[in-house]
Order: C-alpha cells, then sequence, then structure tokens
C-alpha cells in the first residue's frame, strides 16, 4: 500500500522560509512517478503549486514562481518544497502527490489534481503578517 507523509509545515511570519518534505513507502521507488505539491483552504478548490514529472521536467504556479523550489530525492523516496519569501496567501493545507509509476502526465496537467492517484494527508502552512 503506498503511503505519503508530509511534514514540515508550521506557522510563520511574512517573509520567512519553510522547507516541507514528503516521504513516500510502499514504492518500489518513485524514479517512475510525477509528484506535485497542492494546496487548499477552506472554501477553496486545491490548486497546484509545483510539479516534477517523471522525465524530471517541472513546472510551478504563476503565484510561487521564483520562490518555491521543488525537488525529488529518488534514492530517498522523499520530494521536497523549499518555500522562501512567504506571503499570507500562501497559508493553506499543503499536500503531497504521486502518480503512478510510469503514468505519463501531459506537462499541462501536472497542476491538476486528477493527474495523480496518491495523496498525503497534508500538513498546515500559516503565514501571518
Amino acid at each position: 500500500q503506498v503511503q505519503l507523509v508530509e511534514s514540515g509545515g508550521d506557522s510563520v511570519q511574512a517573509g520567512g522560509s519553510l522547507r516541507l518534505s514528503c516521504v513516500a513507502s510502499g514504492y518500489l521507488g518513485i524514479t517512475g512517478s510525477s509528484m506535485g505539491w497542492f494546496r487548499q483552504v477552506p472554501g477553496k478548490e486545491r490548486e497546484g503549486v509545483a510539479a516534477i514529472r517523471n522525465d524530471g521536467r517541472i513546472v510551478y504556479a504563476d503565484s510561487v514562481k521564483g520562490r518555491f523550489t521543488i525537488s525529488k530525492d529518488n534514492a530517498k523516496n522523499t520530494l521536497s518544497l523549499q518555500m522562501n519569501s512567504l506571503n499570507p496567501d500562501d497559508t493553506g493545507m499543503y499536500y503531497c502527490a504521486a502518480s503512478l509509476a510510469g503514468r505519463v502526465v501531459p506537462y499541462l496537467n501536472l497542476l491538476r489534481s486528477p493527474s495523480y492517484n496518491y495523496w498525503g494527508q497534508g500538513t498546515q502552512v500559516t503565514v501571518s503578517s
């Protein structure tokens, strides 16, 4: 059974930084999977923040470009999200997601929820002004 466990969420002041991690278990390895970070606030749809395709291609939401960096360590089955220059609009529950190994996810769909098969439980990020 595949499990994704996020960590690293916290409450920070605007301008601060956080690093989120997601450890995958139950996988033979995440090398063949596309993985992404999504966030959600109450009353709004879940939105894609950043994703890395199984071929290494990366995409970011416009709202986080230049501030967030996604990375994947296949040897450690870990996905990370370095978040800098945080602002209150970054507040939300952050979820890690992974596709089935080998699934071909079109680049334009990397930030769309239906592209992913597995989800973590989320980690809360709160940014105060």
